[in-house]
């Protein structure tokens, strides 16, 4: 029975440390050691090695979580790329680098896989295994066409990259109004337009008899690529069909631009 109970604590002290600390944590039961664990009861390490007696309806973890990257999107807002990231699980995670390259017509392979540059650093949870969420916000020089990848950092140094994504920032030819993404969709969804040059701006929601629902943007918005995130729960609206429609207003030259796509919300 003593031998039990040493096992018992030796197992609650060892589950505790392994939930504080951000290394490698590790259990080991020699042989010759009764170990019971009770239903309801768990034993939880990165490494748990039983060499002795086990017993009970308890549970024995000991596959260590990785750093797994569940996804990693950019949005282009006027001149800046807002970079986001999830994880679904995290073990030794020091943080994440933030680097970026920039894509030219004229660079090799080579050259653009040397051309990386860190422009940030966020740091990680250490270890978890419930959902983290991080966000980064870049403001590059001019327009241009860019890669961003992360750099995932362990305590121990060791590191990985994650995928990589271009964005594009090149000024636009002309104006466009692009349809939005997902669609149908439930309860939010992009809408993205082109200005080449700086202009006046109004998107509006209309409902399918042409009444004016919400007027969603308005006002001055420099020459690019922006990205409007339409979310319906704002406006408590049934599901159906609507139209979304640009107007813009050239500075300087005063020309009009107009489009209107349909979207589908569901519910």
């Amino acid at each position: 029975m003593k031998r039990i109970l040493n096992a018992i604590l030796a197992a609650l002290i060892f589950t505790f440390l392994s939930s504080v600390t951000k290394g490698q944590s590790e259990i080991v039961y020699e042989p010759g050691t009764d170990l019971t664990v009770t239903t309801g009861a768990d034993i939880c390490a990165d490494i748990v090695t039983i060499n002795g007696t086990y017993s009970g309806d308890g549970t024995k973890c000991d596959a260590a979580l990785p750093v797994e990257l569940s996804s990693f999107s950019a949005i282009i807002k006027g001149n800046k790329v807002e970079l986001n990231w999830q994880t679904a699980t995290e073990v030794n995670n020091y943080g994440f680098e933030i680097e970026r390259s920039v894509v030219g017509d004229q660079r090799s392979a080579n050259a653009a896989a040397d051309s990386w540059t860190k422009i940030g650093f966020e740091n990680g949870h250490g270890n978890s295994n419930s959902v983290k969420e991080y966000s980064f916000t870049d403001k590059p020089n001019g327009g241009a066409k860019f890669k961003y990848r992360l750099k995932q950092i362990d305590n121990d140094g060791k590191y990985e990259y994650s995928k990589e994504i271009e964005v594009d920032l090149i000024t636009p030819n002309e104006f466009s109004l692009s349809q939005n993404y997902p669609n149908p969709f439930n309860p939010s969804t992009i809408i993205e337009y082109a200005l080449p040059n700086n202009s006046r701006i109004k998107l509006e929601l209309y409902s399918t008899t042409g009444e004016l629902v919400a007027v969603l943007s308005e006002g001055e918005m420099p020459a690019g690529y922006h990205t409007y995130e339409f979310k319906s729960g704002r406006y408590n609206l049934s599901s159906g069909v609507y139209f979304y429609r640009l107007s813009a207003v050239e500075n300087g030259t005063e020309k009009l631009y107009t489009s209107i796509k349909k979207m589908i919300m569901l519910k």
